[in-house]
């Protein structure tokens, strides 16, 4: 697998991620001399009767889901194309047509909603698995599947959020990709103290944050993450583009960088006023760093497609 390290590339990337987290932390953000209004940047907004308070298993969240990350708790399903050589037993340099999918969501558990509407604190659970599978074999097999879990306690206050989230991932690898390909089976989980913070801008949203990875399997499981982004979501009425690049920065025998971007245009529905938005995402994606599928973390994948994203 290359390694990157001390090179120009990492010194970049490292560059980046500092420039963004200063960016999220001292940016003022909105319309200069315009109070900011609370309006929601996904499909996961607040519900109009649940502004303030108290609020026992309450409707959408405060943190809207980073658009572009691999490992975002959300559904969706997807094709993409790309070197997948260790994935998919090819050749190195041919492509390989993958499915990736994804099954996941969070449930509020309670929220302490401030007087501005959107503003407050909230306690969720979130799950989520992810999987891909082959699709140049005649039953498309599963190669790998990720599960995670996950308590996240989200905050809000006039455009700034943040996610304080410890979580716990495990991956397994496919029955037919194990008789296959018969590769060297790790043995791997971890759990994670992760934070981001976040601040929206106008159409423009910058986050940046990190994680510590702790009871490792194997033990030489990286132990620091470094990640940021931005995302671009105008807004406006039903139907509107996204935009976002997604970076993250693994302390792995050197800094190795994953470069994610996605675009694309969300579609809503409002069931009824006052009630979060049901999205669907059309989003095309591109990915380069190394693999964000857990049994394949030391392998450097690269690939492209196209994906539906939902927010339910």
């Amino acid at each position: 697998m290359l390694r990157i390290e001390a090179s120009s590339w990492s010194s970049r990337s490292c560059r980046i991620v500092v420039a963004i987290t200063a960016a999220t932390l001292v940016y003022p953000g909105g319309v200069r001399g315009q109070e900011p209004t609370f309006q929601p940047r996904c499909g996961a907004g607040i519900h109009a009767d649940e502004g303030t308070g108290v609020i026992l298993l309450p409707q959408g969240t405060l943190f809207c889901p980073l658009v572009a990350d691999p490992k975002a708790a959300h559904t969706y399903a997807s094709y993409v194309r790309g070197d997948f050589a260790t994935l998919a037993d090819a050749q190195p340099g041919d492509d390989t047509d993958i499915g990736s999918v994804g099954l996941g969501d969070t449930f509020g558990l309670l929220r302490l909603a401030a007087s501005r509407a959107g503003d407050g604190l909230q306690v969720d659970i979130e799950g989520a698995i992810f999987a891909q599978f082959n699709l140049d074999t005649p039953s498309f097999d599963l190669i790998n599947a990720d599960y995670l879990v996950g308590l996240p306690v989200t905050f809000r206050v006039r455009g700034n959020t943040a996610r304080l989230r410890v979580y716990h991932q495990s991956s397994h690898l496919g029955d037919e990709f194990l008789l296959a390909s018969q590769p060297e089976r790790v043995n791997l989980s971890f759990e994670s103290i992760e934070l981001i913070v976040s601040r929206e801008a106008g159409p423009a949203r910058v986050y940046a944050g990190g994680e510590n990875f702790f009871r490792r399997r194997p033990a030489d499981l990286a132990a620091k993450l470094l990640h940021g982004g931005v995302e671009y979501r105008p807004a406006g009425g039903q139907n509107r583009i996204v935009a976002a690049l997604d970076i993250k920065l693994v302390d792995d025998d050197g800094w190795q960088a994953g470069w994610s971007a996605r675009a694309g245009i969300e579609i809503a529905r409002i069931p009824s006023p006052g009630h979060p938005a049901r999205v669907l995402s059309i989003l095309g994606q591109f990915y380069d760093g190394p693999a964000p599928y857990g049994q394949f973390y030391r392998d450097d994948i690269r690939f492209f497609g196209l994906g539906l994203h939902f927010s339910l």
